[in-house]
């Protein structure tokens, strides 16, 4: 078996010639007889027991022709991409035979490689950071949820309600002396301030006591249900329960209570810490994601379209699986969401083709930079993956084998290197770098056209002022 030929017929596209020699051929089509005489039937033979050679006089000599190739077929395709260095993408297709008989078989199969990549430019890409340094508002929001957290809850008696209470309330609303569906509730629990209820009415319960009986009067909004839109309403209103938060101080026995503090300076300390550690990581999330945008904006390949639907099937397969942990399906998030499967589609087309490029990209700066895999690199991934999975490394190892690991571990250590060799700028900076690049292919544009125009201006043939001078001395010394 041999790989006879590899052709380029198009972007992406080779067509592989592949031979069989005769012996292997007629070995393969020993090997189906044996597998299937058991299943054939002929006159005066037991079942099982006809020869080969009967058979095919019978059925014609091809009979097991089909399931033979069938059987080295994928043992063939192996061979082949090894042999012509082939980078398929996607399963061979148009199979044809060629030849077939006793010497052998010639056939050719289609096949989708690989696109090579071409990257304009893949250090020194630009992108913004934000600040990151933690301002003391920032630091009071955070101790300020901590006090909540860890608030506890009591009843006032001994003043009127006041913003911010939390109440329990009975209340009935009538319009035109009349109650109206959906406006009857009891021991109703509302927090004062909250804008939960239609606009006046909880500006009306403070300044009452608990036990206090009284009408609340509001105005229902024009873009209420249609009933009600606009119309006045009266609501009787009893008031039963005053409550507040009680917020603890922050002080000592505060830090050493949420359990991670000896004392409250130590408490803030941390929790600045705890914020710069945040801003950081996601400045940098934002500036790697910059980056790798800009990268894919600077790379050209002509992408064979399988690797962006086959890519945009497995996120939706992947999607749709994390739906389904939650107990819901994609129909009904697209309901949720407003959207529909069109437009879902789309948007994972469009996902994929990124997605598709950037990696594409990332595997050529590897190959560009000499990106190697150590042993370290493998033993850390699969560790990764083992801590992911909650399995042992070498189950992990069973499951998924180096070759695999490897083109991610090249692109992961290509991401690091382009960031690492991408360059940090000011805000108006980057404005600046966009419109200097946007005036600079306008300027070339410009020149081009202007170029094209006098070239359309010259004569067809022009005198060359050097003949002319030679002419004129010839003249002369006649």
């Amino acid at each position: 078996m041999s790989l006879k030929s590899a052709n380029k017929i198009e972007a992406n596209v080779y067509e592989l010639e592949i031979e069989i020699d005769g012996a292997k051929f007629k070995e393969t089509v020993q090997k189906v007889f044996t597998q299937k005489k058991s299943t054939i039937n002929l006159p005066g033979f037991r079942k099982g027991k006809a020869p080969l050679s009967l058979i095919e006089r019978t059925y014609g000599k091809d009979v097991f022709y089909d399931d033979a190739i069938e059987m080295l077929f994928p043992e063939l395709i192996e061979d082949a991409y090894e042999a012509g260095k082939i980078d398929a993408v996607d399963n061979p297709y148009d199979f044809e035979i060629k030849e077939i008989g006793d010497e052998g078989v010639l056939f050719t199969v289609k096949v989708t490689v690989k696109p090579d990549i071409q990257l304009l430019i893949y250090k020194g890409l630009q992108g913004e950071k934000g600040e990151t340094e933690v301002s003391q508002s920032e630091i009071d929001a955070e101790i300020d949820k901590l006090r909540d957290r860890n608030s506890r809850t009591i009843v006032v008696e001994d003043r009127a309600a006041q913003d911010g209470d939390m109440t329990v309330i009975d209340f009935e609303g009538f319009v035109d002396d009349v109650a109206f569906e959906g406006g009857k509730g009891e021991n109703h629990s509302l927090t004062l301030g909250s804008g939960s209820f239609i606009p006046g009415f909880e500006e009306q319960v403070i300044g009452h006591a608990i036990n206090d009986e009284f009408d609340v009067n509001v105005t229902f909004p024009e873009e209420y249900a249609p009933e009600l839109a606009g119309k006045e309403a009266v609501f009787k209103v009893k008031l039963h329960e005053i409550k507040v938060k009680e917020l603890p101080e922050v002080d000592d026995e505060f830090a050493k209570d949420i359990g991670e503090y000896d004392t409250a300076a130590e408490m803030k300390k941390g929790i600045e810490a705890d914020i710069l550690k945040q801003k950081i990581e996601a400045t940098d999330n934002a500036f790697e994601e910059q980056i790798l945008t800009a990268l894919t904006d600077h790379a050209m390949a002509d992408i064979p379209e399988v690797m962006i639907t086959k890519k945009a099937k497995e996120n939706t397969e992947n999607f749709s699986r994390r739906l389904s942990q939650q107990g819901a399906d994609l129909d009904t998030y697209l309901m949720y969401v407003g959207s529909d499967r069109e437009t879902f589609d789309a948007q994972m087309l469009e996902d994929a083709r990124k997605q598709v490029t950037l990696r594409l990209a990332l595997e050529k700066i590897g190959e560009l930079e000499g990106i190697t895999v150590t042993e370290e690199d493998f033993a850390a991934e699969y560790q990764k993956l083992a801590d992911t999975y909650s399995m042992e490394v070498e189950k992990i190892k069973t499951i998924i084998p180096e070759d695999t690991l490897r083109d991610d571990i090249i692109s992961e250590n290509a991401v690091k290197f382009v960031i690492e060799n991408a360059v940090v700028v000011a805000p108006y900076a980057m404005e600046e770098s966009v419109e200097d690049e946007k005036t600079e292919k306008a300027e070339k544009a410009e020149k081009k056209e202007d170029d094209a125009k006098k070239s359309e201006k010259k004569p067809a043939v022009k005198k060359k002022p050097a003949a002319k001078k030679k002419t004129e001395t010839k003249e002369k010394s006649e």
